[in-house]
């Protein structure tokens, strides 16, 4: 019985030697999302922050320019904040991996 790794090896051999450098190179780049589809890829790409989050979010940041947040407040802005950092990595992600895929693809 073949295993799965001797599985992928034998249909790597297939491919010609460029395509099979671009698979390798791509195993060992932490950014790209190789275990999403291209639709996946592209929802991720164009995700925005929930328009009442943002609403909160503009609220807050206006309020602390002026030091008007309680305890509370900055807690809450400093989540926001962090969820929109994580929520912007992973839109970058997306994009550089279909920017990845479709120059491989056109090579």
């Amino acid at each position: 019985m073949t295993s799965l790794s001797e599985t992928i090896v034998n249909k790597l051999q297939l491919l010609p030697r460029q395509k099979q450098q671009q698979f390798l190179d791509s195993l060992e780049d932490e950014d790209l999302l190789t275990n999403v589809s291209p639709a996946e890829l592209q929802a991720f790409a164009s995700l925005s922050i929930a328009p009442d989050e943002q609403a909160k979010l503009s609220d807050l940041l206006a309020r602390n320019t002026e030091d008007q947040l309680s305890t509370e407040e900055l807690e809450k802005l400093d989540r926001l904040l962090d969820q929109l950092d994580q929520l912007n990595i992973l839109k970058a992600r997306a994009q550089y991996t279909l920017q990845y895929f479709n120059q491989a693809s056109a090579a």
